[in-house]
């Protein structure tokens, strides 16, 4: 029996020079996807592949043989059954056996938009499920008994696609079957409990659909699970000529999530500005809107943007989990003299306390986290946003409409006549708005707000390029943050490491020894990167009196940093090489966010 006797999707895998290879080559490194290491056993069964492996000894396999003609069992079930190989190995023996890829799908990243092409009923009955797309025109599918012959055949049918088998684990098909399930039902209406709903800031999607938009609605709330489930703070809907690439941005870092096929790319849009309330008909113009949705009984606000691109319309979600807005400032890994400086300025009477650094940042957490200390029944406190991202009990918000005329500056000055104690700024954009807050900082408020630049000292030059006087600025800022966000090293795989000197003074450190710290690995926990979480690098400049001085005689930035550091601020580098010596994240890491 050669390679052609097999059914044709059990066919030997071409090599990666055969010219009918496909698209997919899993020698190319993709996470989980093991490729055979034979074209298959034109003859034997899997218990000599298993003996071949090395996974149980040739004594046992006929042993199990033995009992197997008793019990009426293929004996390589036996062998599971009985705790000699567990259920990866079986999977790859039999991989082996027909020459096909194994997945691993503890590992493998599975694609939801081709998960989602097959019910969960069907590939529960069939133990097959489709987890990728090998080029447009093939699936991957992940199958525990690739000899299921009618299962392919009814795949095909049912998605117009042809199928290339891998096999995995039968648990490994379950269990991802139920995560599948999870994710389609874990998305709900977000409902108003106390009859408000016209007075909701977030609209409510209204999920009343028919028999022939649930594929997409379901593909839709899988993206949506997921993206929750796995702390995404965005994602990415990118059209493209053939498909539709999703991108989940994951502690700062985006990675590809699924590939929505051409068909769908439309439904998938629409679907999207149906929730959000936005106009389907409209694909010339940028639209905004928000929505609400429970997730896992957890209620989540989403900020969608449409983009008309060269290739199609566009979507970007921002998910906001309230779960996630009240942060202390251990939380945030603030700490030491940093956060000693920082909450004694913001806990003075008036003043201003700047936390500065680019977009995505952390910015408006640390602010949020300041707030939560100052919130007291005896303090007013009003914040002006751009947009109210998370609602806090006790605090009074203004959102942004500059279609109505209510900008930063003329939020701030109607707050100023509000008699607040403390104002919360969510950016200082303009002069105008600057000067504004300085002067309310000189006039008994305590002001909050950020600022974009690169570190610290970089604060005193941008509001004088604003055009504000050198001696307010000197006489109302009391603190500068400057902060980024590393990746935290996961905590299940990460793995001691040794940075030699070299390279820790390549780096612009100082540093006199080797530092014993830690690197990342990746596994499955953390879908691979080595990385789960994020922890904040910070760089905290108290305006001294030597400071303020150097500020009115419009010193250089870096002459003012000198004299910071010399009092005891630390850079943001230095600061990460604490949190590598504390095995919190990585050198490279540090490097990336601080470069």
């Amino acid at each position: 029996m050669d390679s052609r006797d097999f059914p044709s999707h059990l066919r030997p895998v071409p090599s990666s020079g055969d010219s009918t290879a496909p698209a997919l080559d899993p020698t190319g490194g993709t996470p989980g996807l093991t490729p055979p290491q034979t074209r298959g056993r034109s003859s034997g069964f899997v218990t000599d592949v298993i003996v071949d492996l090395g996974y149980v000894s040739d004594e046992r396999a006929r042993q199990a043989i033995e009992e197997a003609r008793t019990a009426g069992r293929p004996p390589e079930r036996l062998l599971l059954e009985q705790g000699a190989i567990s259920a990866d190995q079986f999977s790859r023996a039999v991989a082996e056996r027909y020459g096909l890829d194994h997945v691993d799908l503890t590992a493998y990243q599975v694609d939801m938009a081709a998960a989602n092409l097959v019910s969960v009923n069907s590939a529960r009955r069939y133990q097959a499920i489709p987890v990728g797309f090998v080029d447009k025109e093939t699936l991957l599918v992940a199958m525990s008994d690739p000899t299921n012959v009618l299962a392919i055949d009814d795949i095909q049918i049912a998605t117009g696609l042809d199928c290339r088998v891998a096999v995995a684990a039968e648990e490994d098909v379950e269990a991802l079957l139920g995560r599948l399930n999870t994710l389609q039902s874990a998305v709900s209406e977000a409902t108003d409990e106390e009859g408000e709903a016209e007075e909701e800031l977030a609209e409510v999607a209204d999920m009343q659909v028919g028999a022939e938009d649930a594929p997409v609605i379901k593909l839709v709330y899988s993206i949506l699970g997921q993206a929750v489930g796995e702390g995404a703070s965005d994602i990415h809907f990118e059209p493209s000529e053939d498909e539709m690439r999703v991108r989940f941005r994951v502690d700062g870092v985006l990675r590809e999530a699924a590939h929505v096929p051409k068909r769908m790319v439309s439904a998938v849009i629409s679907r999207v500005k149906i929730m959000s309330d936005l106009n389907i008909a409209e694909k010339r113009v940028p639209q905004d809107g928000r929505v609400s949705v429970n997730v896992e009984d957890r209620r989540v606000d989403l900020r969608i943007t449409t983009l008309p691109t060269q290739k199609g319309e566009g979507v970007t979600i921002r998910i906001l989990d309230k779960d996630n807005a009240q942060r202390s400032l251990d939380d945030l890994g603030m700490g030491g003299d940093a956060r000693e400086r920082f909450e004694r300025s913001f806990q003075q009477a008036y003043g201003a306390v700047l936390v500065t650094g680019p977009t995505g940042s952390g910015k408006s957490t640390t602010l949020y986290a300041a707030l939560g200390d100052l919130n007291d029944v005896e303090k007013k406190i009003i914040t002006i946003e751009d947009p109210v991202e998370y609602q806090i009990n006790g605090i009074n918000q203004i959102n942004v409409n500059r279609k109505a005329g209510l900008d930063f500056a003329t939020g701030l000055r109607s707050i100023l006549r509000a008699d607040p104690d403390i104002v919360m700024v969510g950016e200082i954009r303009d002069g105008e708005t600057a000067r504004i807050a300085i002067e309310a900082a000189l006039t008994g408020h305590m002001m909050l707000s950020t600022l974009h630049t690169n570190d610290a000292p970089g604060a005193i030059t941008r509001l004088t390029k604003m055009g504000i006087e050198s001696f307010l600025i000197a006489s109302a800022v009391d603190c500068v943050v400057a902060q980024r966000l590393a990746r935290k090293l996961c905590s299940h795989c990460k793995r001691r490491a040794v940075i030699p000197v070299q390279a820790l003074q390549e780096a612009g450190l100082r540093a006199a020894a080797e530092l014993e710290a830690y690197e990342p690995v990746g596994c499955a926990r953390c879908n691979q990167s080595g990385y789960k979480g994020r922890v904040g690098l910070y760089s905290v400049m108290a305006l001294s009196e030597r400071i303020k001085e150097m500020a009115v005689a419009h010193a250089p930035e870096a002459e003012i940093a000198a004299v910071a550091r010399d009092e005891g601020m630390c850079t943001l580098r230095e600061d990460g090489l604490e949190k590598v010596r504390a095995g919190q994240t990585s050198l490279e890491e540090v490097l990336r966010v601080t470069a």
